[in-house]
């Protein structure tokens, strides 16, 4: 099956050289070449995978995906817009807002770390589906001390104050020093502030939460906090896995 042509206007500005008008206008003042010729109107369609596609002498690679991990810092909400608030998507660069990507999942607003933000819509799906129980790992501490008797009680599954009877979770204690306890947890569903809830239930309260871990991807430690880089290939792969 060959692959689909598509608009150059529409490959130059899903791969950030600008605005339809922008792109108009580089073509007019010949900036825009498709296989060695000059091009001047750029509503003309190519094939991304066979036709050389040129701006200012430097090749295009035009790529439909983008996978980026974010290390999210607290005070931004997980969406791509929002009325209110400043969303993860400001902090990424224009060429690659240029691609649209969207937070796969939400962390709370005050929840920092592993965040992914892609177009690909189908992993997004296959990632976030109820059926398939991804598991996310969070790192937290917890005002209180964590005991074996709160690891028994998330092992066979919470009830949240709507009545909502959550899947078992694995609850791992780190330490256990006044102020708080630092626990690892790892569930396999995503309701609304689910991990707050959780320990809630338990009549505690957390007041640092971070996520660590979805699927078999681990969040890389030498992001800083409020950073994004793309996925390595290897990456990608780990998030695929079943």
């Amino acid at each position: 099956m060959s692959e689909k042509s598509m608009r150059l206007d529409r490959l130059l500005g899903n791969m950030g050289l600008g605005t339809r008008k922008d792109i108009k206008e580089m073509a007019r003042q010949g900036r825009v070449f498709v296989n060695g010729t000059p091009v001047r109107d750029t509503s003309i369609h190519v094939t991304p995978s066979t036709d050389l596609v040129e701006v200012d002498g430097e090749r295009v690679v035009y790529r439909e995906h983008i996978y980026l991990m974010m290390n999210k810092p607290a005070g931004l909400v997980s969406a791509t817009e929002d009325a209110r608030e400043e969303t993860v998507v400001s902090l990424l660069e224009p060429e690659d807002q240029a691609f649209n990507p969207f937070p796969v999942g939400r962390l709370d607003k005050d929840t920092e770390g592993l965040l992914i933000l892609t177009n690909d819509g189908q992993l997004t799906h296959e990632l976030l589906s109820p059926k398939r129980h991804v598991p996310k790992t969070y790192y937290a501490k917890v005002l209180g001390e964590v005991n074996d008797s709160d690891v028994e009680a998330f092992s066979e599954g919470v009830t949240l104050d709507d009545g909502y009877e959550c899947l078992p979770g694995e609850l791992t204690i780190l330490q256990r020093d006044e102020p708080y306890s630092q626990i690892e947890l790892t569930i396999f569903e995503g309701k609304f502030h689910q991990v707050k809830r959780m320990f809630e239930a338990v009549g505690k309260k957390v007041i640092y939460l971070q996520r660590i871990r979805m699927g078999a991807l681990e969040l890389d430690n030498d992001l800083p906090t409020g950073t994004y880089r793309e996925l390595t290939d290897e990456e990608l792969q780990l998030l695929r896995q079943r």
